[in-house]
């Protein structure tokens, strides 16, 4: 008997391999549906909530784990994984909203993550300006005006959507730079951008709420606060008033002890929560939904097997529904620190196409010429 020849799928172009085995067209689009399959951790259900999503789960042919004492409504809060097909899911969020305990909201929320999932994502390139003396990579090399101008030009010029200015390094043990000594960095630049009409946006890496205000009235368009708004207890307020972009991101610590012996019980989960938290955070101070961005905090408070980690399942971010960001160039991931930058480069442009493939909407990066090379042949 001939032997039978068996390929699993590897891609998100079902509708293609559907038309290329003649299926019915008239179909094909709400069949690639029940061969697409997601799972969705769900948090801090009610026992009654998480029966009734399993009863829906199991009566469109999809499936809902949860803890072994849910059935008997023995626990205050269930976390759940709900399983199935998109065409299941789909079905599960219409059948939520005739449902009680506050489950129409849910459905609505499985209805966006969805959405969120088909939604075309195209990937921005924020190259970095550091004009302090000691930051990582190339500590010192910019911190003279010229220098720093002459950079500006070829991030530019080699194709950057966004710079990120910053003056004070937050490597692992680091230390605080006063607002004083980092505004003397950043405000010749600033000036210079706006003197020579430099069309481009413009973010200013800082935790200061002081260094924030002064930099976006010089005309910075955006904020990166690797603290995620704590830091410095005035930043979320600094930031509404003035209702630009800002960068939230996820830091086990500050700079000074971030790396001594970070520990996860559930990596991914933690960084989810908090970032959920920091956005609650930041939108009850008045930011609006719509110039918040998130970030992993890849090397912030993090062993070099959670910032792979982190890297491989960016994806699960997307679900906040927020735009993501992720800053990998040239970091100790890598585990080269004798390699020079053209190297560690090279393998940063590597794990970065990791991430432009799971839709990460901004790359950090310090070569921004290869970074723009990378998503031109993947385009």
């Amino acid at each position: 008997m001939k032997k039978f020849l068996i390929k699993e799928l590897k891609t998100d172009n079902l509708l293609r391999e559907l038309n290329d085995i003649e299926y019915d067209r008239s179909y094909a689009a709400q069949m690639s549906d029940k061969f697409r399959y997601k799972n969705y951790k769900i948090f801090g259900l009610t026992a009654a909530q998480a029966n009734i999503l399993k009863q829906l789960a199991l009566s469109v042919g999809a499936d809902c784990a949860t803890p072994r004492n849910t059935i008997t409504g023995m626990i205050d809060s269930a976390d759940c994984i709900l399983g199935g097909s998109i065409s299941q899911l789909q079905k599960i969020s219409v059948k939520l909203g005739i449902q009680p305990f506050g489950l129409r909201k849910l459905g609505r929320q499985i209805e966006q993550c969805i959405a969120n999932d088909n939604a075309n994502s195209e990937t921005k390139i924020m190259g970095i300006l550091n004009v302090s003396p000691d930051s990582f990579s190339d500590g010192g090399l910019y911190e003279n005006f010229e220098d720093a101008v002459k950079h500006l030009h070829k991030l530019i010029d080699d194709g950057a959507d966004i710079i990120d200015i910053g003056a004070e390094s937050t490597k692992p043990f680091s230390k605080p730079v006063s607002p004083a000594k980092q505004l003397h960095k950043l405000i010749p630049v600033l000036d210079y951008i706006r003197d020579n009409k430099i069309d481009i946006p413009v973010s200013i890496d800082t935790r200061s709420a002081k260094v924030a205000a002064k930099c976006l009235d010089a005309g910075a368009t955006a904020i990166n606060d690797v603290s995620g708004l704590t830091f410095d207890d005035k930043m979320a307020e600094i930031l509404a008033d003035y209702e630009c972009p800002v960068v939230i991101q996820h830091s086990k610590g500050d700079p000074e002890i971030m790396q001594i012996n970070p520990v996860y019980s559930n990596l991914m989960d933690e960084i989810f929560t908090d970032l959920d938290n920091k956005i609650s955070y930041a939108l009850s101070k008045g930011i609006k939904k719509e110039n918040i961005i998130i970030d992993p905090g890849i090397g912030f408070g993090k062993t070099r097997e959670n910032n792979f980690e982190i890297i491989r399942r960016i994806g699960e971010l997307k679900t906040l529904d927020y735009p993501v960001l992720i800053g990998l160039s040239r970091k100790s991931l890598l585990n080269m620190p004798d390699a020079d930058n053209d190297t560690k480069d090279i393998f940063s442009v590597a794990l970065n196409a990791i991430a432009v493939e799971n839709k990460v909407d901004i790359i950090r990066v310090h070569n921004v010429k290869l970074h723009r090379m990378l998503l031109d042949m993947l385009s």
